[in-house]
């Protein structure tokens, strides 16, 4: 990484006249000379899962230093102790790692992920403070942090560390805008590649993670960060970013877009389920029942995880997630029903009572879409899932049906 701006001054030939006054200039300037320049690194996310969303890190480009050094939040070891435990209920530890900023880099051009840099238009003082404060931070023992997927991580941790050389000025800017963003939307963009990272997402997020993001919480994606850098204007009005290059090419696909999602083709398809299950269910009723069970089988599975993301977790973006009323835990009571719904047998009368309260619960689903109280972006999965839930229902709900199903 290149810093041809802090070479120092040639002196000139032995015996010019003026060298010893140029020498004097030299100690006078050298404090400016050793000022360390600050860049903001962007990565672009890769391939893999938790590649996803992209990394950033701080880069101290000090003369005073061999090389160049990135200070990267986003260091975790997946083998220690109780790692797996605290993935799971929300408690993750990351660290601050300090390393040579080509080392950092080289994993990043083996995978083919683009690299930028923003260098920052930072006082003296300024400089000096976050590097002094960076290298405090990447001390063993101030390393770790609580790591939170949306309000404490690798990109918000670079995003404080400016914040805080600037005084507070990158907060008051981006605080007061929006781009109308939300946590699922940002989080459902960026792993859209992977389907079932997306699903998951969707699916398990509930209201609290639709609640339009200002710049500075958006911040928590590293190119919405570096995106925010290049709008942020200095007390004298000079931009923040006073230069910005590629480090590495990016060779692999890019970081998707924004592309807002339709509900109707979700409904075309739950429409279209439910009236081949209402036909069937008057001359194949086993056959239905032979689709419902895995249905419902998963429907309990994924409601017990939501329920258990709600409960017994730290993931708030799942707390309150009103899929719970289309994935409900009470379709687990339907699985004996239908095993022998499929074999020509009644279903019983528990099987029934749990039948119609699913049932409701789909129906509620709606009505609460509809209600201000917490707004939560699952219109899709209702457009889904509550024609088959009343399919079901209506083929196996009634005392007609399952006479049918007998036979």
């Amino acid at each position: 990484m290149a810093r041809p701006e802090f070479d120092a001054p040639k002196p000139r030939r032995a015996g010019s006249p003026s060298i010893w006054l140029l020498l004097a200039l030299w100690l006078c300037a050298l404090p400016a000379f050793a000022t360390p320049r600050i860049g903001v690194m962007t990565m672009a996310p890769g391939e893999l899962f938790w590649e996803r969303f992209g990394h950033n890190a701080i880069v101290v480009d000090d003369p005073a230093a061999p090389s160049p050094i990135s200070y990267n939040f986003g260091s975790f070891d997946p083998g220690e102790p109780g790692f797996v435990g605290r993935f799971v209920r929300g408690e993750m530890q990351y660290s601050l790692a300090a390393l040579p900023a080509e080392q950092d880099l080289e994993t990043y051009r083996l995978e083919g992920r683009g690299v930028r840099v923003q260098w920052l238009d930072l006082t003296p003082s300024q400089a000096q403070a976050l590097s002094a404060a960076l290298a405090e931070n990447a001390r063993p023992e101030n390393a770790r942090y609580r790591y939170d997927y949306f309000l404490d991580n690798c990109s918000t941790r670079v995003r404080d560390a400016v914040d805080k050389a600037l005084g507070g000025r990158l907060r008051s800017q981006l605080s007061a805008s929006s781009h109308g963003n939300s946590y699922r939307s940002e989080a459902t963009r960026l792993t859209k590649p992977a389907l079932w990272m997306w699903l998951g997402f969707d699916i398990g997020f509930g209201p609290l993670a639709d609640r339009a993001m200002s710049l500075w919480e958006e911040a928590y994606v590293p190119r919405r960060l570096a995106d925010s850098l290049r709008e942020i204007r200095l007390a004298d009005g000079r931009p923040l970013v006073s230069s910005e290059q590629e480090i590495l090419p990016h060779r692999i696909a890019a970081e998707p877009d924004e592309a807002p999602r339709a509900w109707w083709p979700y409904a075309l398809a739950g429409l279209a389920i439910a009236a081949a299950i209402l036909w069937a269910g008057r001359r194949r009723p086993r056959a239905v029942a032979a689709f419902a069970f895995p249905f419902w089988l998963l429907c309990a599975l994924l409601g017990g995880l939501l329920l258990f993301l709600w409960g017994f977790t730290d993931h708030w973006a799942g707390w309150r997630n009103a899929n719970l009323l289309l994935l409900s835990p009470l379709c687990l009571l339907l699985l004996p029903g239908a095993w022998r719904l499929a074999r020509g047998r009644d279903g019983g009368k528990v099987f029934r009572s749990a039948l119609t309260l699913v049932a409701i619960g789909a129906v509620l689903a709606l009505f609460w879409y509809w209600l201000p109280v917490a707004p939560q972006q699952n219109l899709r999965w209702i457009a889904l899932l509550l024609p088959l839930h009343l399919a079901l229902w209506s083929a196996f709900g009634t005392q007609r049906s399952l006479a049918a199903a007998g036979r």
